[in-house]
């Protein structure tokens, strides 16, 4: 085909190049990246944290932080009018300001922190409105109500006038969706859109931007380090590593015939997540270690005599067992109940009804009657991990003070035997003692969960509560830590509760799953048959959501959805 016949792309990248100026030396964190964006086609930009994805993707728009410079390379839009190149335009310049969200859209990773708390979401759109485009305030509020409309939020002229905190992560999601196409751009950038929400919120927030691609022609640049979503989306795919693109192509060609060994590592640990490893069933022919019997919490107020009346069921009526030497999975949407359940099993959160029978102790003890000393005990024996390491790890402990603060406070341990206890946790974790003196911002976000997890087992608990607790972590991360728990349960005599949305987590990672909807317990059953014979519709609409690593069957785009 002759050059001249072959489609300019919207956007062209060439040997992008781009430095942060630290105080002791130059981080090179983009190198010589190159890539095209063409009308109605999706890339995908993939990698592990820290790869640059992320300020490859802002330096488009020069949204780079001040000590960034993009040191080599070029950003051409094409248009009618002609070329402009963005890489030569100022960072405040109005040229780049008319191309933001004028020409090129962005949604970002979390809404929460990216829309204003103290106005309206009808007021944010309105303003991009009257920013990009000649209308009047009135046609802009009516712009704003149609916006809302596109992306399925219910009463768009209500909910308008409501704030970012007024509004559930998926709705949070679908009014950033909505500013970004307020000004019709020609290209979307999407930066990890869905990592915070469950599969079925992730699967309608994926389905709702393909349906606006395709009939607004727009091409878009997806960052993601989840290779299941990327199968079910891109159109091409470029794979980052260490701030270089290593290799890109066609989806189909990515996936089947990978040629990079980190691509193929990359994949490997994702389809090694599809599926469950070989475990041997824990024993059930002695009592549970833990029964949780009617346990209910519900939320609201009082009526004028003093009556309570409750209006949220959060959790309502459930019931379950967790065996020794077992992993149970508690899955859900968000909102279903998941992490209430866990708090009141260690009563962060005081249930409103039912019953926690403990048998860890010489006795069986109802959890919901200690006293405080033997309340303390039964935390010991009962720990939790987190869901976010860095947020739950205080930035002004280093790692020894971290993981020692259980065992001081408890007054188990002082000293050097305190100090060698911290060092033989780390080692357990896979962490060198000589991390022991640094802080955790020191620490990758891999690094800093296997922190909170040593932080976990300092006691020598009997049972471990694990709240999303690799929902943040790449897939090969996120593997690795899977592994590393599965390791210290066999070798610690563990057992796990372990709340996710994430199906293939669970699947990989518990015997048995108990699945949530609404506050409530809808099916149980063992993993591998929760995961690929599911008999509630909630539950297969769950699973249908979940996408899958080939991107020669794209099943999340024809997921069965549940009415309720």
């Amino acid at each position: 085909m002759n050059t001249q016949d072959t489609p300019l792309p919207l956007l062209s990248v060439r040997n992008l190049s781009i430095d942060f100026h630290l105080r002791s030396h130059v981080l090179h964190a983009v190198r010589d990246v190159s890539f095209d964006l063409h009308p109605g086609r999706t890339l995908c930009l993939v990698g592990e944290s820290g790869s640059g994805k992320s300020v490859t993707a802002r330096a488009l728009l020069r949204l780079i932080d001040p000590q960034a410079r993009v040191s080599g390379g070029t950003i051409t839009l094409n248009s009618a009018e002609g070329p402009l190149h963005l890489d030569r335009m100022a960072a405040n310049s109005r040229e780049i300001r008319a191309v933001r969200g004028g020409r090129i859209g962005l949604i970002f990773q979390e809404p929460m922190s990216s829309l204003s708390p103290v106005r309206t979401i009808g007021a944010q759109i309105v303003e991009a409105l009257l920013l990009h485009r000649k209308m009047t305030k009135a046609e802009a509020k009516a712009e704003t109500v149609n916006l809302l409309k596109q992306v399925e939020i219910a009463q768009p002229e209500k909910m308008a006038d409501r704030y970012t905190f007024e509004f559930s992560g998926g709705m949070r999601q679908r009014a950033m969706i909505a500013m970004a196409l307020a000004c019709d751009p020609d290209i979307l950038i999407a930066d990890e859109p869905t990592t915070a929400l469950d599969v079925t919120t992730q699967a309608e927030i994926m389905d709702l931007i393909g349906r606006l691609q395709a009939s607004r022609g727009m091409a878009m640049l997806m960052i993601t380090h989840d290779l299941g979503l990327v199968a079910e989306v891109a159109d091409d795919v470029a794979v980052m590593r260490w701030g270089k693109i290593i290799e890109q192509g066609p989806v189909d060609a990515i996936f089947h015939a990978a040629q990079h060994p980190y691509t193929k590592r990359l994949l490997a640990a994702t389809l090694q997540l599809d599926s469950a490893p070989k475990r041997v069933p824990p024993a059930t022919d002695s009592k549970p270690l833990l029964s949780v019997h009617g346990l209910s919490k519900y939320f609201g107020g009082h009526d004028w005599r003093g009556r309570p009346t409750y209006s949220i069921k959060a959790v309502d009526d459930v019931s379950l067992d967790l065996w020794p030497g077992e992993n149970l999975g508690i899955v859900g949407e968000s909102g279903s109940g998941k992490t209430t359940v866990g708090r009141m099993l260690l009563r962060i959160m005081e249930p409103t009804s039912g019953r926690i029978l403990w048998r860890g102790a010489p006795t069986e003890q109802d959890v919901l009657q200690m006293r405080p000393p033997e309340l303390g005990q039964f935390r010991s024996a009962v720990r939790l991990v987190f869901q976010d390491p860095f947020a739950s790890l205080n930035p002004r402990m280093t790692v020894k003070q971290v993981i020692a603060d259980p065992l001081v406070v408890s007054g188990a341990l002082t000293g050097a035997a305190l100090e060698e206890r911290v060092g033989t946790l780390l080692e357990m974790v896979g962490l060198d003692r000589s991390a022991m003196e640094r802080y955790p911002h020191a620490f990758s976000g891999g690094q800093r969960q296997r922190i909170s997890i040593a932080r976990a087992l300092a006691l020598d608990p009997r049972i471990i509560i694990a709240d999303e607790a690799t929902s943040a972590l790449d897939v090969s991360i996120r593997a690795q830590v899977m592994d590393l728990l599965l390791d210290l349960q066999k070798r610690l005599d563990l057992s796990f509760i372990f709340i996710a949305h994430d199906i293939s987590v669970v699947r990989y990672f518990c015997d048995r799953v108990a699945v949530m909807h609404q506050g409530r317990i809808v099916e149980t059953g063992a993993a591998e048959q929760i995961c690929t014979a599911p008999e509630h519709p909630y539950t297969q609409s769950l699973i249908s959501a979940v996408p899958n690593p080939d991107p020669r069957d794209r099943r999340m785009l024809h997921r069965t959805k549940f009415i309720a």
